[in-house]
């Protein structure tokens, strides 16, 4: 298993000597995992990392950052996990893959260890309820309805999913048929294990779709099958849509460019960020060298949940575990508090924001909001 720097290194300074309070960080930071988000989600835990040292630390001890690459990998996650176990930490963080974050929460289930997922989606993190793990991310049910109803507000009935094989998004492709059936709407499934780019676009004219969503992987085939589709003549009407994220990230522009732009996605900020959403925004964006993600602020809200809970619990897991209805923490979004939704087996952040947005075609680095569905207060005054 490939190591990233030693925990010391990652954590920042320390704010005092002594034993440290260890909290163990999945991400994915090589391929086939997505590099970007996984580089964009360990800055946001990093830098919260720092700032939590630089204020005392819990109760004076440092905060370290034990990080293992996932790399997409479910198995490698769940290795991940029993190795942290054994290396003592106090509670798990991050994950980005949905997939991968559902082996993880498994294991940490089954082990007794804390486990705040910072942005997998899948409603079925674990299969059934725990008091082990909490989730920021909303669970795919409601954000996918809320992009849904965007399509449908915007007159698309006749949607077509380029899909490949996948339990997320497989989820995805069924939320979409419940929520957009009875009001009309009809899901095309197009294999993309079977299709080209070329015969997808056939595909599209075929069917009359108004709409492609692509529920594939980042680049490849997505930015070809974009390229295909902006590049033919018949389907100059149609919208193309990406509702699990890909346009978020720096690589969908600089691959794309202008066909890149005017493609809805699914984005976890509210409409304005408070104080210390600006601040945080400011320090990962010199961070990052570029505009943070919204997976940058997930990350960051991650370690801000877990050092309240641990300033005010203590490193006890059991403790630990039962803190997260007690939750009440000024985060970069919006202040988190965790509940129990119907039909979700962690305890979920029931008012994360959620945003339909795309790149502006006149100005693609810019986003343009096309809709908000989410619960979320605002931007926190902090």
């Amino acid at each position: 298993m490939n190591t990233p720097p030693s925990p010391s290194e990652a954590s920042g300074a320390a704010p005092a000597d002594g034993p440290s309070v260890r909290i163990g960080a999945l991400v994915p930071l090589t391929r086939p995992g997505w590099v970007e988000a996984g580089r964009h989600l360990l800055a946001g835990l990093e830098l919260a990392v720092r700032d939590v040292n630089a204020a005392g630390g819990i109760d004076g001890a440092p905060l370290e950052l034990v990080v293992r690459d996932t790399a997409a990998d479910p198995q490698r996650a769940s290795a991940a996990v029993d190795e942290l176990a054994r290396l003592g930490v106090a509670a798990l963080a991050g994950e980005y893959h949905s997939v991968v974050a559902r082996a993880a929460a498994a294991r940490a289930d089954a082990l007794g260890l804390p486990f705040l997922c910072s942005s997998a989606v899948l409603d079925a993190l674990t299969e059934q309820p725990t008091r082990w793990v909490a989730r920021l991310a909303p669970p795919q049910s409601h954000g996918w309805r809320v992009y849904a109803d965007f399509l449908l507000g915007a007159g698309h009935g006749r949607i077509a999913v380029a899909t490949e094989s996948s339990v997320y998004w497989a989820s995805g492709t069924r939320i979409l048929r419940e929520h957009l059936a009875p009001r009309g709407g009809t899901v095309i499934e197009l294999d993309m294990r079977a299709l080209t780019p070329a015969a997808v676009c056939d595909a599209l004219v075929a069917h009359r779709a108004t709409a492609l969503l692509l529920l594939v992987g980042h680049p490849d085939p997505a930015v070809p099958v974009v390229k295909a589709v902006r590049g033919d003549r018949r389907l100059a009407g149609l919208l193309v849509g990406a509702p699990a994220g890909q346009p978020e990230f720096g690589t969908w522009a600089g691959m794309l460019g202008g066909d890149g732009a005017a493609v809805p996605f699914l984005r976890y900020l509210p409409e304005r960020l408070g104080a210390l959403g600006a601040r945080v925004g400011a320090a990962l964006r010199e961070e990052l060298g570029e505009a943070p993600s919204f997976v940058a602020f997930e990350g960051y809200d991650t370690i801000a949940v877990l050092a309240g809970v641990l300033r005010s619990g203590g490193a006890d897991r059991a403790r630990t575990a039962e803190s997260w209805p007690r939750v009440a923490v000024e985060g970069t979004r919006g202040r988190i508090r965790f509940s129990r939704a119907p039909g979700i087996s962690v305890w979920q952040w029931a008012r994360a924001p959620i945003q339909v947005v795309d790149r502006d075609p006149a100005a693609p680095e810019r986003f343009r909001v096309l809709r908000t569905g989410g619960e979320g207060s605002g931007g926190s005054a902090g």
